[in-house]
């Protein structure tokens, strides 16, 4: 690489924050924020210094391992290969199609290679046990995305840079950089929003980071959120404060959602969740007097007992206060390569519980199964047992429910491959890891973030690196996977036509892929004078098609389509590598009710699925108060799931997996400042330093995901001498959303003791 200064996007968070990264003589001189970046504009957090770390770790994996009786031992790259593709088709064949299981972990929609390479993978792999971090994050908003507007990715993101009032619910974008809503410099942005007589509400167990800058803040016991969210429905028709404004046309059902909030009074609530009724009712008021307003709920909503209700409500209320599609509301991004279009064409929007899992009965959404029920599936005999294991740049034995029962079925599997390139607590069990190049050895373009994030952006950054000849790209070992996997189903050989495909498709990777999509897309080719004489074309066949017609769908999605004929054109790879820092593409635009995939075309307020669990909510109107204490999840800035562990920037510093707790909470538990804590349920028992403090709710306890380094058998050094305790090795898998299937991480119930004491009484 040449020396000098080069762009890219950080690819280490939801943030999509531009870095200035200086090379000289080969290495890493300096990361620094890029000042131009028309999304960041300068803002990196920490985890965009220690790009640097991951990519020169001496400890990350460079070339397939095996492991052996005398520990693992490297492997060519041909005979890695060979020995998975070998072992996994000969468990298929004995066992059926479904021996196999698959989970895909976080990282992978950071990386557009990956994301092109993984549908060809799974079909060739032909199991219907697929799992990934979707049922342990962000599955409530898909499946209200679904219900309501017809497609699962079609978010509505809060126009923060031009909303008068902010309020979060369940969420730290201090911490985050957004989640669902991507906005890196949150603190930039948030003294916009004041700076132009805004404010900021949160709502939260916890005063987080976000918390402490909030201008109003509301403690709210855990799993209790879709209490208060209905509770404020039932104001806004009470008082005469619904008013969809430009929605009303396109939105149906209204009635319903009057009808479904009776009995859901502040009053009747306000001891469940926490808040007195006056403060629930101004929260009401606020958000629908407020013209520009935008109501946003994130991981604690989503991750409870109550999860796919509490989303569902969030964007109810949104829509019954006139902020959807509306400037400083919430909006539906316009990105470069349009996923949710191109889905809609192909009929792939999205589809909910076609079936369930075997053991728990469990709804599948798009394809995959809860992540809860990993366990059961290895575990349980039947047909239809996984017995054989790929994971794809995760780490569930710390990031899903009950990881001591997930390290139990992960060592009695008959085969299990992870590509990976770090030996961690779930690549540890397998026998053998395939690891890819890392972030700055390929290049970059965020699909999935693009279409999250609060400005409409494009960049494409090409490698950094050189990834060396011995190496390979995540897409790269996908592909060769599956086209292994597809000639032995096959018997050995592949038609003469579908061999060529595969060569094909191996040969020249994602970036054209990618390049013609980007072509093809509402920012595109620019045909300049011959517009004339196609425009009238394609007009014709928006105008005479069907609207799920291919060709109509192909025009829809074309750069010649009138809806989006004012914005920018002429965008390719090559065009983007001219402007290396990024495009700014404009702000968000009102497009509904264009943009919707309902088969009316109309939002659908009051999914049939949600009312029917309207029931199970009113019964915690009568439910005894929980014994215990309740245990809530927490990220750091520092932080983004387990695999940023091993890097001394990020770890360093004072110690940051504590058990937070409340004074009175503390007391009570004989608890006190340099104490350690044991935290027990009957999933487990782990134990950390004590945190006391009152910026917690008395009664909540909290501990951060993403810890619990200290199982035998992983290459991670600097992990391993700071490693904290993991959160689900006490979260039971038996507890999940029953409507939705999401693991309920927040909200279940702990017990909590001195440990120092406990240890003390065994020696004697």
């Amino acid at each position: 690489m040449e020396n000098g200064t080069h762009y890219r996007t950080c690819h280490l968070c939801e943030a999509m924050c531009g870095v200035a990264i200086e090379v000289k003589d080969g290495h890493i001189a300096s990361i620094k924020g890029d000042e131009d970046d028309p999304l960041s504009h300068g803002h990196i957090c920490p985890k965009a210094v220690a790009l640097q770390d991951l990519h020169e770790d001496p400890e990350r994996l460079r070339k397939p391992v095996r492991r052996t009786a005398d520990g693992w031992q490297e492997m060519e790259w041909d005979d890695a290969f060979d020995l998975v593709a070998d072992r996994l088709h000969s468990i298929r064949r004995e066992y059926g199609r479904n021996s196999i299981g698959a989970y895909l972990g976080n990282p992978n929609v950071h990386n557009h290679g990956s994301l092109v390479a993984t549908m060809p993978f799974l079909r060739a792999l032909g199991t219907q046990n697929r799992f990934s971090a979707t049922s342990n994050d962000q599955l409530p908003h898909m499946l209200a995305s679904l219900e309501m507007f017809g497609h699962q990715i079609l978010f509505p993101i809060p126009d923060i840079d031009r909303t008068e009032l902010f309020i979060c619910i369940g969420a730290n974008p201090m911490a985050s950089n957004g989640s669902l809503m991507t906005v890196p410099d949150f603190r930039g942005r948030l003294k916009a929003l004041r700076a132009r007589g805004g404010k900021m509400v949160v709502v939260d167990p916890r005063r987080t980071e976000t918390g402490k800058l909030a201008d109003e803040f509301h403690f709210i016991r855990p799993g209790t959120d879709a209490l208060l969210l209905m509770a404020m429905v039932r104001t806004l028709f009470e008082e005469d404060l619904v008013n969809l404004g430009h929605a009303e046309p396109w939105t149906r059902d209204v009635d319903l959602i009057r009808l479904a909030s009776l009995g859901f009074t502040p009053e009747a609530v306000s001891e469940h969740t926490g808040l007195p009724a006056a403060d629930i009712r101004n929260l009401a008021r606020q958000l629908a007097t407020t013209q520009r307003a935008a109501l946003y709920t994130r991981m604690g909503t989503s991750t409870q007992a109550f999860g796919g209700v509490a989303t569902w409500l969030a964007y109810v209320l949104n829509i019954l206060t006139g902020k959807l599609d509306c400037t400083g509301g919430v909006m539906f991004s316009q990105p470069a390569i349009d996923l949710i279009a191109l889905g809609g064409m192909s009929g792939q929007r999205g589809h909910f519980a076609k079936r369930f899992s075997r053991v728990k009965k469990l709804p599948e959404f798009g394809g995959e199964y809860p992540s809860s029920t990993i366990a059961d599936e290895i575990l349980t005999p039947g047909e239809g047992q996984i017995r054989a294991f790929v994971t794809v740049a995760g780490n569930p034995v710390l990031s899903s429910p009950n990881g001591g029962r997930l390290d139990e079925a992960f060592s009695g599997l008959d085969f299990m491959v992870s590509v990976d390139y770090y030996l961690n607590e779930t690549t540890r069990h397998a026998d053998v890891i395939l690891p890819p190049t890392a972030g700055l050895e390929r290049s970059h373009y965020d699909l999935i973030f693009s279409m999250l994030a609060v400005r409409n952006t494009a960049k494409y950054s090409p490698a950094l690196f050189d990834a060396g000849k011995d190496t390979r790209h995540d897409w790269q070992i996908l592909l060769e996977l599956a086209h292994r996997l597809e000639k032995k189903r096959k018997g050995g050989r592949l038609p003469v036509r579908a061999e060529l495909g595969w060569r094909a498709f191996k040969q020249i990777g994602p970036d054209p892929i990618l390049d013609m999509m980007l072509r093809a897309g509402p920012y595109g080719a620019d045909i300049g004078r011959a517009r004339g004489l196609v425009q009238p074309a394609v007009d014709l066949v928006m105008d005479i098609l069907p609207e799920r017609h291919p060709l109509r769908g192909l025009a829809k999605l074309s750069p010649l389509n009138r809806s989006w004929q004012d914005l920018p054109k002429g965008l390719s790879i090559n065009a983007l590598k001219q402007l290396p820092n990024g495009v700014d593409l404009g702000p968000l635009r009102p497009c509904m009710p264009g943009r919707l995939f309902t088969r009316d075309g109309k939002v659908n307020l009051a999914p049939r699925r949600y009312l029917n669990d309207l029931g199970r909510l009113h019964s915690l109107l009568s439910a005894p108060s929980p014994e215990g204490l309740l245990l809530i999840g927490r990220r750091h800035v520092r932080s983004n799931n387990s695999w940023m562990h091993n890097n001394q920037r990020l770890v360093k510093g004072k110690e940051r997996c504590t058990l937070m707790i409340h004074p009175q909470d503390a007391a009570r538990c004989g608890l006190q400042a340099g104490d350690s804590a044991e935290v027990a349920s009957p999933a487990g028992r782990i134990v950390l330093p004590v945190e006391i403090t009152d910026d917690i709710m008395a009664g909540v306890v909290s501990v951060p995901h993403g810890w619990g380094h200290h199982r035998d058998g992983t290459r991670q050094s600097v992990a391993v001498a700071h490693p904290g305790a993991s959160i689900n090795d006490v979260i039971s898998d038996q507890e999940t959303d029953p409507l939705v299937g999401t693991s309920v991480l927040n909200g279940q119930t702990v017990n909590v003791k001195v440990w120092r004491a406990e240890r003390s009484r065994k020696l004697a």
